[in-house]
C-alpha cells in the first residue's frame, strides 16, 4: 500500500468518483459528536488565517488533521472518470463533501464568484463525463443514503419532507446554517466576503487527510480489521505527550531529558488503569488530564474534546513547554497523593468524604488548584478554609436534597474567583463566594434547614448508603474527643437501624403511633448506627433488653446487648448507654435532634448566613424540599415498592446503585434474575416495574461486579 498526506484540493481536484461498497453501515455521524467539533476546528483555522498578515497558502497558519482513509482501486473500471472504493474513512469522506458543498453553496450567495468556483470542483464531476447523472458527486454513499445525499448536494436547499430527516440531509442543513452565522457575524458584506475566502483556502489547503491507496495484492478486510479493531485505542494523553514532545523537539530541547524528568512516570500502568466514570470505564491518566485542563483553563473541557482542548490552547497561548511540563508533572503528584494525606486532615476528610463518599469528583479542579501552592504562597489554614467551607456547602445542600445540576458552572465560577484574587487568602475567598450566593441551585443552607430537614427526614431512604455512611462516620468523629481512640472512624462499616425495619415481630406499637408514623420513623437518623459487620436479621430483630429476648425465648442477649459488642464506636456507647431500659419513638426523635446539632457543628456554615436567617425561620420551613409522596404508576410488586418510594425521593438523573444497597432498601435479598440483564425489561418483572413506575429506566447492568446504572426517563 502507498500512504501520503493531502489536502481536499489534492483528493478532490481531479474528476474522480468515491464510491463506497453496498456492505459498509449508513451515514450515522451526527451534530454533538462529529460536526459541531468537526466545524469548531476548521472555523478555528481559518479564523488563524483571516489574522494572519500574509498571501494565500500561509505556511504559519497550522493545518487541522482530518484523520485516514483507505482506498482501493477496482479491477474492472469503465468511462473517463478515475474510481475509488472507499475501504475505510467513509464517514469522513462523506462529512467533508457535504460540508464543501454547504460552504460553497453560501459562497455562491455572499461571497466571490472566483471562491465559489474553487470549491465548486471540490463537489462536482464535469458532468459532460459523466456516463449516469449521479457519477457528478465525488463521493457517492451507501444506497441507503444515496437519495437523500442527492437531494441535499443539488444547490437548491429543498429536500423533500420525506427526506429532510435523513442524517446525510441534516448534516448539510446544519453547515449552511454555521457558515451563514460564521461570514456574517460582522454584518458587513465585504467582510462575509472576506471570511468566505479565508474559509475557502482553509477548506482547500488547510486540512489534511492521510489516503492509503491500496495495492494488487494487499487483503483489504484485513488492513481495516487492523484499523479499526486490532489495535489499542490511543488515549487522550498519548495524543497530548505526542504532541507536546513534537514541539520540545521543534525547538531543540533535549526531549530524552525532557520525558525522563516529567512525563515518564505518566506512562505507568497505574496511569493507564481504568477507573469507573459515571457509565463509562476510563483511564486514570485521561481523568486526571480532564480535571487538571478544567483547572488550568477555568473553563468546561467535555471528555471527548481533551486532546482538542490541549492542543487548542498550546496555539493560543504557546506557553513554554519545560515550565508545561513540570507543572502537570507536580499536579500529577498532587492527584496520585489524595489517598496518602492523613484521614483526620482537611485534605484527607475532603477526599474521602466529597470526592469518593459523595461522588462529586466535579470539585477535583478546584482541590487541584489548591494544592498546587507552596505554604508560603498559600497558608495551610487558608487551604483547610476553603475546603471546610467547600465541603460544609456540598454536605449541608445534599442533606436538604437541593439540587446539583449547577455545580459545574459554578466550580467555574470559584475557580476564576480564586485565580483573579490569588492564593494567598483562598480560603476567605471561596468562603466569601458561597455565602454570596442566593440562587436556589447554589445557596448554603443555614442551620434551621439542616436540623428541619434532619428531623423528619428518612434519610436511610433518601441518601446513597455511601453518602449516609460518611454521616455516621463523621458524627462517630466527633464524638472520639478521647485522643487514646482510634483517630478517625474506620471506614466501609454498615449502617444499622436501631429499631429494626421488622420491628412488628418484637417491639409492640405505642399509643399515638400509627404504624405507617413507624415506618418513616426508622428511617430517621436518630435509629441509624454504624456496626463493624452487618448482624444477621434474627439478632438485628430481638427486642431491646437482655429481658425482654430471653423471655420470647430469643436467646440470651438483647439488641441493647447486641450494639454494646460494637462498644470500639463511641457512637454506640453514647446510644445504649442513654437507652438502658427501652428504646423507642420518643427516644429517636430526640436522638435525631441531637444528631443533627452534630451534623451542623461538623459542617458549619458562616455565621452570617445563620444570623441573617433565624428571622425567616417559619418561612424557610414551609420552603425546604420535603420528601414526595409517591404518585403516579403503581409498582405491582407489592415487595418493591420500597425501591420504587426511594427512587422518587431522589434528585439525581443518573444513580449507580449496587445490590447491596438495593437489598437494604428493599430489605429483601436481589433476585438471582437481576444477575441476567435480559430479565430487567422482561414482561411482568416486578423489580423492572419498581423502576419504571419511579420515572427510570435501566442503563447498564454488571451483574459481575453487582451494580446497575438508572437513568431518570425524559
Amino acid at each position: 500500500m502507498q500512504a501520503q498526506t493531502l489536502t481536499p484540493a489534492k483528493i478532490f481536484g481531479l474528476d474522480v468518483r468515491h464510491v463506497i461498497p453496498l456492505f459498509q453501515r449508513p451515514y450515522v455521524w451526527t451534530e454533538e459528536d462529529q460536526w459541531a467539533p468537526l466545524w469548531d476546528d476548521i472555523s478555528r483555522v481559518a479564523e488563524q488565517l483571516l489574522e494572519t498578515p500574509v498571501g494565500y497558502g500561509t505556511p504559519k497558519v497550522v493545518p487541522h488533521f482530518l484523520g485516514a482513509i483507505v482506498l482501493e482501486q477496482p479491477l474492472v473500471q469503465s468511462g473517463y472518470i478515475l474510481v475509488r472504493n472507499v475501504i475505510d474513512g467513509q464517514q469522513r469522506l462523506t462529512t467533508l463533501q457535504l460540508l464543501l458543498d454547504a460552504a460553497q453553496w453560501v459562497t455562491e450567495q455572499r461571497g466571490t464568484t472566483m471562491d465559489a468556483q474553487a470549491l465548486r470542483v471540490l463537489v462536482c464531476n464535469k458532468p459532460e463525463i459523466a456516463a449516469q447523472p449521479y457519477e457528478v458527486f465525488k463521493v457517492w454513499p451507501t444506497d441507503r443514503d444515496q437519495e437523500a445525499f442527492q437531494a441535499a448536494m443539488d444547490n437548491a436547499l429543498t429536500v423533500p419532507p420525506a427526506l429532510a430527516d435523513a442524517a446525510v440531509a441534516r448534516a448539510h442543513a446544519f453547515f449552511v446554517t454555521v457558515i451563514e452565522d460564521w461570514a456574517e457575524v460582522t454584518g458587513d458584506p465585504a467582510k462575509a466576503a472576506a471570511r468566505l475566502t479565508a474559509l475557502t483556502q482553509t477548506l482547500r489547503d488547510h486540512l489534511k487527510i492521510v489516503v492509503i491507496d491500496l495495492e494488487p495484492g494487499d487483503n483489504a478486510q484485513v488492513i481495516f480489521e487492523t484499523l479499526n479493531h486490532r489495535g489499542v485505542p490511543l488515549l487522550a494523553a498519548d495524543l497530548i505527550k505526542n504532541f507536546v514532545f513534537q514541539i520540545a523537539e521543534a525547538q531543540k530541547l533535549d526531549v530524552t531529558d525532557l520525558y525522563r524528568r516529567q512525563w515518564r512516570k505518566l506512562d505507568t500502568d497505574y496511569w493507564r488503569q481504568k477507573l469507573s466514570r459515571g457509565r463509562q470505564y476510563v483511564p486514570r491518566i485521561d481523568i486526571f488530564v480532564n480535571y487538571w485542563l478544567i483547572e488550568r483553563l477555568r473553563t468546561e473541557v467535555p471528555a471527548d474534546r481533551i486532546f482538542v482542548a490541549f492542543r487548542d490552547h498550546l496555539m493560543d497561548e504557546q506557553p513554554d513547554i519545560e515550565k508545561l511540563l513540570a507543572e502537570l508533572s507536580r499536579d500529577a503528584d498532587n492527584y496520585a497523593s489524595l489517598d496518602t494525606w492523613p484521614a483526620d486532615s482537611a485534605v484527607g476528610r475532603f477526599h474521602y468524604r466529597v470526592i469518593q463518599a459523595m461522588d462529586s469528583a466535579v470539585v477535583t479542579p478546584i482541590l487541584l488548584w489548591l494544592l498546587r501552592w507552596s505554604a508560603a504562597e498559600l497558608p495551610p489554614a487558608q487551604r483547610d478554609k476553603a475546603l471546610d467551607a467547600l465541603e460544609s456547602w456540598l454536605v449541608r445542600r445534599a442533606i436538604c436534597r437541593l439540587t446539583s445540576k449547577d455545580i459545574n458552572r459554578l466550580m467555574l465560577d470559584l475557580l476564576r474567583e480564586l485565580h483573579s484574587s490569588g492564593p494567598a487568602l483562598a480560603g476567605d475567598v471561596t468562603e466569601r463566594f458561597l455565602k454570596s450566593q442566593k440562587a436556589d441551585s447554589r445557596f448554603w443552607p443555614s442551620d434551621i434547614q439542616v436540623i428541619d430537614a434532619l428531623q423528619d427526614m428518612p434519610i436511610y431512604k433518601s441518601l446513597l448508603r455511601a453518602r449516609l455512611r460518611m454521616l455516621l462516620e463523621a458524627i462517630e468523629d466527633r464524638r472520639r474527643t478521647d485522643k487514646s481512640e482510634h483517630s478517625a472512624c474506620p471506614r466501609n462499616l454498615t449502617v444499622e437501624h436501631v429499631m429494626p425495619r421488622a420491628w412488628r415481630e418484637h417491639w409492640p406499637a405505642v399509643v399515638g403511633v400509627t404504624e405507617a408514623e413507624r415506618d418513616v420513623l426508622i428511617h430517621t437518623l436518630g435509629n441509624l448506627t454504624l456496626v463493624n459487620k452487618k448482624l444477621n436479621p434474627a439478632l438485628s430483630n430481638r427486642p431491646w433488653t437482655d429481658e425482654e429476648a430471653q423471655a420470647r425465648g430469643l436467646g440470651k442477649t438483647g439488641k441493647r446487648s447486641e450494639l454494646l459488642k460494637h462498644a470500639t464506636l463511641k457512637t454506640n456507647v453514647d446510644l445504649v448507654v442513654g437507652a438502658s431500659e427501652v428504646w423507642n419513638d420518643d427516644l429517636i426523635r430526640a436522638r435525631t435532634h441531637e444528631l443533627a446539632q452534630v451534623v451542623v457543628d461538623i459542617w458549619p456554615a458562616p455565621s452570617s448566613i445563620a444570623a441573617a436567617q433565624v428571622s425567616l425561620a417559619a418561612a424557610e420551613k414551609d420552603a425546604l424540599p420535603v420528601v414526595a409522596k409517591p404518585s403516579g404508576p403503581e409498582d405491582t410488586g407489592g415487595r418493591y415498592r420500597p425501591l420504587t418510594d426511594w427512587l422518587r425521593a431522589q434528585t439525581a438523573d443518573s444513580l449507580l446503585l449496587r445490590f447491596e444497597e438495593m437489598e437494604d432498601i428493599l430489605d429483601l435479598p436481589v433476585p438471582q434474575a437481576a444477575h441476567d440483564p435480559s430479565e430487567w425489561d422482561a414482561p411482568g418483572n416486578p423489580l423492572g416495574g419498581a423502576i419504571t413506575a419511579a420515572g427510570f429506566k435501566l442503563s447498564v447492568v454488571e451483574p459481575a461486579a453487582e451494580w446497575v446504572v438508572l437513568i431518570r426517563k425524559q
